[in-house]
């Protein structure tokens, strides 16, 4: 694997990610909306992943194919990941009881959104977390190219 391809799949991840949260953070934050343009609650969004497939170099895809290792199918490896959707969560809205609310139906109850705040701090977490194992490859990727330049020195 080239040395720039490696920066380019954390640079990837790390653009995938920072949507990731800011995903989240819209969440947390319309955790309490309960009426939208849309109509009716806020509903919870999420991201969808996809890994990027890149395919290897000529040579090593010819040589595969004529000695029919990859079933005459070039040769694809992972080459990072991307965003290619951000969904809607279609669980139920949580009920409250409040009827002094103005969104409150003739039951006293309103329809709050499906956002679980202790969830999406869970998931934002997580998402930095996988940000700094990102940016520590990248620091890594650069402290490797200073020291191959230093040894030519």
């Amino acid at each position: 694997m080239a040395f720039l391809e490696s920066m380019n799949i954390s640079a990837s991840a790390l653009t995938a990610t920072r949507l990731r949260m800011d995903v989240v953070s819209e969440n947390i934050a319309n955790s309490s909306v309960t009426r939208t343009a849309d109509g009716g609650p806020y509903r919870r969004k999420y991201v969808v992943y996809q890994t990027i497939e890149r395919e290897r170099d000529a040579f090593r895809s010819a040589l595969g194919q004529a000695r029919g290792r990859y079933g005459g199918k070039a040769d694809a490896a992972v080459g990072g990941v991307r965003v290619v959707a951000i969904g809607e969560d279609q669980s139920e809205f949580k009920l409250q009881y409040d009827p002094s609310h103005p969104d409150a139906g003739e039951d006293g109850y309103v329809r709050m959104p499906n956002v679980d705040v202790v969830q999406e701090m869970v998931d934002m977490m997580s998402a930095y977390r996988a940000y700094e194992a990102n940016v520590t490859a990248v620091n890594a990727f650069k402290d490797m190219a200073v020291k191959t330049l230093e040894i030519g020195k």
